[in-house]
């Protein structure tokens, strides 16, 4: 039997970014949990409250990596942020050594 698969896709951009039901729907959550985000500093919202906020890819990609991180690890949000940064200060730092002509890795 052949099992029909309908997929759906959303550009994020500048001109448009996501809403908080749209990136709570994104990563499988609730709003609630995607306002613990912006708690905690994972993703940043712009707008003064939920129903206003706006996200943008780089958020997207943020939360879902939280998902993962928090699904995959047990870890608490506070946890997952501290790893995201310290991840994205990495990725930031081998950037650098890059450009620098010093990167053995």
């Amino acid at each position: 039997m052949k099992k029909l698969v309908i997929t759906s896709a959303t550009v994020v951009g500048k001109t448009q970014p996501l809403s908080a039901d749209d990136l709570a729907r994104a990563c499988g959550q609730e709003v609630e949990w995607i306002a613990r985000l912006v708690e905690v500093g994972i993703v940043n919202a712009s707008g003064r409250r939920p129903a206003e906020w706006r996200f943008y890819s780089m958020d997207l990609q943020r939360a879902l990596d939280a998902r993962r991180l928090e699904r995959d690890f047990d870890a608490s949000l506070d946890a997952v942020a501290l790893i995201l940064d310290l991840s994205q200060e990495v990725r930031r730092l081998k950037a650098q050594l890059r450009v620098l002509g010093a990167d053995d890795t």
